[in-house]
């Protein structure tokens, strides 16, 4: 299949009401992007996802006031010498929600502190 360098200008004029940007990268074609934006999509109508509440707490969600979801553990509580932390095993609610939160603040900071510093700005502008 031939590959294109782009879409011609005069039909992004004449023809183009709206982009939408699935990051900042370039892909050899539309498919992926699409399917993507497809996905995002089908995630918000209800019996996709086979559980509701799993869109509620994960990366952006108000859960973690926009930031990236906390860390995952799931069973064996060791595998390969890495363990679960301890406080995800306590059964204490309101410790692992902290954790939780700490952890994707952390989570954040590290790898996208561009949606710290957003949030910042935006909250700086919601009081003056």
């Amino acid at each position: 299949a031939a590959r294109f360098d782009g879409v011609d200008q005069r039909f992004i004029d004449t023809f183009v009401h709206q982009q939408v940007s699935v990051g900042d990268y370039i892909v050899s074609g539309g498919e992926l992007p699409g399917l993507m934006i497809v996905d995002a999509a089908l995630r918000l109508v209800p019996g996709v996802l086979g559980n509701d509440q799993s869109r509620v707490a994960e990366s952006f969600c108000a859960a973690y006031d926009g930031m990236l979801e906390a860390p995952l553990y799931t069973r064996p509580a060791e595998f390969e010498g890495a363990h679960v932390p301890g406080v995800l095993r306590s059964g204490n609610h309101q410790r692992i929600q902290e954790w939780r939160l700490r952890s994707a603040r952390e989570r954040t900071e590290k790898t996208r502190p561009d949606l710290i510093a957003d949030r910042k700005s935006s909250n700086v502008a919601l009081r003056r």
